[in-house]
């Protein structure tokens, strides 16, 4: 599927975030925000792991930015464990400049995308059929 074509579906995206020294949070979400044909909203929960059914059954992916992984490790533990349990895809994004990712991430992920926003857009498009 190509970005440029409007689907008029507004993704329910989760966007891993946290201690962010590279402010990679913000240059992915500055990404999503230049595609204006793509519609997306973000869901944000105080304790992921706290938040039920009633939360996670109107997402409609979970991005986890790799890069962030080490500061963050309970935060993305409790965003694989809700995708898992509530079949939700996990679209990992891989660090700002570099190709590694953790090994514990990429075995959960439906799909791995680097930086490019067009890429991104599809994998959140077509996650659904990658799992």
């Amino acid at each position: 599927m190509f970005e440029d074509e409007k689907d008029d579906k507004i993704y329910n995206l989760i966007i891993s975030n946290g201690i962010d020294e590279n402010r990679e949070y913000a240059q992915f979400t500055e990404k999503l925000f230049s595609k204006v044909k793509f519609l997306w909203k973000e869901s944000i929960s105080g304790d992921y792991s706290l938040a039920g059914e009633a939360f996670y059954s109107k997402v409609d992916r979970i991005i986890l930015l790799a890069g962030l992984y080490n500061n963050n490790k309970e935060l993305f533990e409790s965003l694989l464990e809700a995708g898992e349990k509530y079949d939700i895809p996990i679209i990992l994004v891989r660090p700002l400049g570099l190709e590694e990712v953790p090994e514990i991430l990429e075995e959960k992920a439906a799909t791995i995308v680097g930086w490019n926003a067009n890429c991104i857009i599809d994998s959140v498009k077509d996650a659904d059929e990658l799992m």
